[in-house]
């Protein structure tokens, strides 16, 4: 297995951390007591469910975890596990700063100033900074660029994960769908429901696609809406969005919907997103 431990000061980022890697598929469990670790391991092993990239969270709440940490992380390393240390860190300044915004208190020591609980941790988990395979410092980093740094060095080469896109049609008659983050009316297009040879097929129609796509304001609209398209989806993914629902509305979901979401799908062809392309109300009548 690959297993990766998060650790160092309070308040560095490992929570965002966890939640990255969580969120990339990895089993976490934070503050897990150091002397139930290796049973933990031996139960992933021989689960059904195939588990092979693990997070533990260990930082000053669970004492214990440095009193045996090196012990077990060289039998972990032993039995031919591939294993991580990654040490949060961050200026005493900036700690500082984000326990006072937050109002938090800190857990290294009861009844101690931030400034003193800080100087405690620092000189407690000393010996663990100096045995992390990477130290990760996020005095300058936030949230989104955060997550971004671990996911690249999670994943290599491949860098973070790509953005899923969901293009979806449906009919306004029907409600808007309760997923979308953007919802495009194509009402004002001319519509084929109206043209007696068009009415019966759905926008998956070759005929039906082309009366609504050679509309010149289907071409304009879709210029200027694909130039938009191009400004969002790189400021999404900078900002650590993985999931996109594009919504696609006409009257009824069955004609010009259609046909903008499938010309969509053409668009995002070749980018780098995973595309998923589907038509709510496509079935439903004219």
């Amino acid at each position: 297995m690959r297993i990766v431990f998060i650790t160092g000061l309070s308040g560095s980022g490992k929570s965002t951390a966890i939640r990255a890697l969580e969120d990339e598929g990895f089993f976490c469990i934070d503050n897990l007591p150091v002397k139930l670790i290796p049973t933990f391991v031996e139960l992933v092993q021989n689960s059904r469910d195939q588990i092979r990239d693990v997070v533990l969270g260990m930082d000053i709440r669970g004492r214990d975890f440095l009193q045996g940490s090196e012990e077990v992380i060289q039998d972990l390393r032993a039995t031919g596990h591939r294993l991580e240390v990654l040490f949060f860190d961050t200026t005493d300044e900036v700690l500082i700063r984000r326990f006072s915004e937050t109002r938090r208190r800190h857990p290294a020591l009861a009844g101690a100033s931030v400034a003193e609980a800080i100087h405690f941790e620092r000189e407690y988990l000393a010996g663990l900074r100096r045995a992390a395979t990477r130290i990760v410092d996020t005095s300058e980093l936030n949230v989104h660029q955060l997550k971004e740094l671990v996911l690249a060095y999670i994943r290599g080469e491949e860098g973070t994960r790509r953005l899923t896109v969901h293009v979806q049609s449906f009919g306004f008659r029907y409600g808007v769908p309760m997923d979308s983050d953007l919802v495009v009316d194509v009402r004002f297009l001319p519509n084929p429901f109206f043209n007696d040879s068009l009415k019966k097929f759905s926008g998956l129609n070759r005929k039906v696609r082309m009366f609504v796509l050679e509309q010149p304001v289907t071409r304009e609209f879709l210029e200027r809406y694909t130039g938009l398209l191009d400004v969002l989806i790189p400021g999404y993914q900078r900002e650590g969005k993985s999931y996109l629902t594009i919504s696609v509305g006409c009257t009824g979901g069955r004609h010009r919907s259609v046909a903008i979401a499938e010309e969509l799908k053409r668009y995002f062809a070749g980018s780098p997103v995973e595309l998923r392309v589907t038509h709510r109300d496509i079935q439903k009548g004219c």
